[in-house]
């Protein structure tokens, strides 16, 4: 486990001070597992671009294909 130090603003920590005081667990817990919550987030967003940047890709390609079987089927 790597130790770090951060600097909260002062709203977000009263806010994570008093969750996890409802939640009786731990801030580092707490912190922890919102980190990995949001990565999990931020992860799901970076896919997301890609998938749509290759999917822009894709469908280029596709009307390409679509445009050579016309010729194809035209020159019949």
């Amino acid at each position: 486990m790597k130790t770090l130090s951060l600097k909260l603003d002062d709203d977000i920590f009263n806010e994570t001070e008093e969750v996890t005081g409802m939640l009786k667990i731990a801030r580092n817990r707490y912190i922890n597992e919102a980190l990995k919550v949001f990565n999990e987030y931020q992860k799901r967003k970076l896919l997301k671009h890609k998938l749509l940047q290759e999917s822009k890709v894709a469908y280029g390609n596709s009307l390409d294909i679509l445009e050579e079987f016309e010729r194809i089927l035209d020159a019949d």
